[in-house]
């Protein structure tokens, strides 16, 4: 593992490769991996992007990578894939669509399963994120399923936040507001040359104008066509124009730090869920109580109270 993390540091892309690996498959080393690399992050900017399925976000996150590497910045994009209820299989096909970038050095895309975690984004994204920023990564981007609850927490592990719609969803909007008022800091409509952008750009405003405090930043509504590379350029700005928002503000750092707190959390119930399942194993004794003793003298508070208060 060290020599790994040493690798990695310098540069090795094969290295970064092989420790996100062993992000995915939650080897029991990666708190101490990730220990070794947390000095060696902070510089990477997260941006988020979500949105229903259909409004174009692997489009324009590759239209995004193609700008940044004209600035001069380095990217790495972690894509979170739904995954086959039945197989466990991911589609996996953000990598396919970004191909055209694998030989850039400046760029890395990564898919990932969502695995069920709820919202469909995996657990392991916030690691691959900290493992591209001590990478030195410029910017990391995490393209979510945008499907469920993947939209509220996007918004809890990047800096900002895009929300992407395009014009044929405009009569959804009302139906995902409340993830939107939440979590977006900046929206675009993409696909805007179809008919409809005006109206949805309309709803949108409607649905946030009355909800937003003086002084605030105003989430803006932007249009792209991201398969003509129009409106990147104005997304990439505003961006830079939120990041600077948030730090001057000293926005960046509480968000950060709210986001801290939500990851030891996380941490705090995936534990407690393995430990859950160890002794609820078919072989144990609380295993064998689940299956032998009548429904109705089995209390599950007072089942959970045993497996949290006992020992190992």
């Amino acid at each position: 593992m060290d020599d790994l993390v040493a690798r990695l540091l310098e540069g090795d892309k094969r290295a970064l490769a092989r420790l996100i690996t062993l992000v995915e498959r939650d080897v029991e080393t990666l708190p101490s991996i990730l220990a070794a690399l947390r000095p060696r992050t902070g510089h990477a900017y997260l941006v988020g992007m979500t949105g229903p399925p259909g409004s174009g976000k692997s489009t324009l996150t590759d239209a995004m990578i193609e700008v940044l590497r004209r600035r001069g910045q380095t990217v790495g994009v972690v894509a979170v894939d739904p995954n086959s209820p039945f197989t466990g299989g991911a589609v996996l096909g953000d990598r396919v669509r970004m191909q055209r970038h694998v030989m850039d050095d400046g760029v890395y895309v990564r898919s990932m399963g969502a695995r069920g975690h709820l919202g469909g984004l995996a657990g392991a994204s916030r690691s691959v994120a900290r493992i591209l920023d001590a990478y030195g990564r410029d910017y990391v981007i995490l393209e979510t399923v945008g499907v469920g609850q993947s939209e509220l927490e996007v918004g809890g592990i990047c800096d900002t936040t895009v929300v992407v719609v395009n014009p044929s969803q405009g009569d959804e909007i009302q139906a995902i507001k409340a993830g939107i008022l939440e979590i977006a800091d900046i929206f675009v409509i993409n696909k805007a040359d179809l008919p409809g952008a005006d109206r949805a750009a309309k709803q949108l405003r409607e649905t946030y104008r009355d909800d937003m405090k003086e002084g605030d930043w105003l989430p803006p509504i932007l249009k792209a066509v991201a398969s003509k590379g129009e409106g990147v350029e104005e997304l990439l700005d505003t961006i830079e124009k939120h990041r600077a928002y948030v730090k001057a503000s000293g926005l960046l750092e509480q968000k950060r730090r709210a986001q801290l707190r939500e990851e030891v959390i996380d941490i705090v119930a995936e534990r407690a869920r393995t430990r859950a399942l160890r002794k609820l194993a078919d072989g144990s004794e609380l295993g064998q109580r689940l299956k032998a003793q009548p429904l109705n003298e089995l209390d599950p508070y007072e089942i959970a109270r045993d497996i949290i208060a006992g020992d190992g």
